[in-house]
């Protein structure tokens, strides 16, 4: 596990343009933090670091957002309003597979809310420092 020290909001959008920057289509980001956190402004990040023009907002009522318009599409993904029986008929691993849409990264808000996980991800748990700081987890799971 890396632990990555974020000063100020633009540092943890900076963290998401190298993650954007970096990434490959398939990569999968599961993102679990606080309200407020720094989840949301990470993929505005990631969005950036992809090319992505648009205004990046969370899907909180819309559950998913696509920004086809990268270097590779950006699918944001926001499970806070579901509960895990409820994730389960979304078949999000129609993204991270590819099924049906141009592999991507997939960045999941709320991930904890899942019944169920892909073989491999990028684990970013998110929390609170102090004078507005936060502080990055961040583990890659490969099953």
């Amino acid at each position: 596990m890396t632990k990555i020290f974020l000063a100020d909001i633009e540092a943890t959008q900076q963290l998401g343009i190298t993650l954007g920057e970096t990434l490959t289509a398939g990569s999968v980001i599961l993102l679990e933090g606080d309200l407020g956190a720094g989840k949301t402004t990470l993929v505005q990040g990631i969005g950036k670091g992809l090319g992505i023009i648009d205004s990046i907002v969370s899907p909180t009522f819309t559950l998913i957002n696509e920004y086809p318009e990268g270097r590779i599409p950006l699918y944001h993904l926001d499970l806070y309003r579901l509960e895990p029986q409820e994730v389960t008929g979304l078949n999000l691993e129609s993204y991270w597979e590819g099924i049906e849409v141009i592999p991507g990264i997939v960045a999941i808000e709320w991930a904890e809310r899942m019944p169920y996980l892909p073989d491999s991800y990028l684990k970013v748990c998110l929390n609170y420092g102090e004078n507005g700081s936060r502080q990055a987890e961040i583990m890659t799971v490969n099953c």
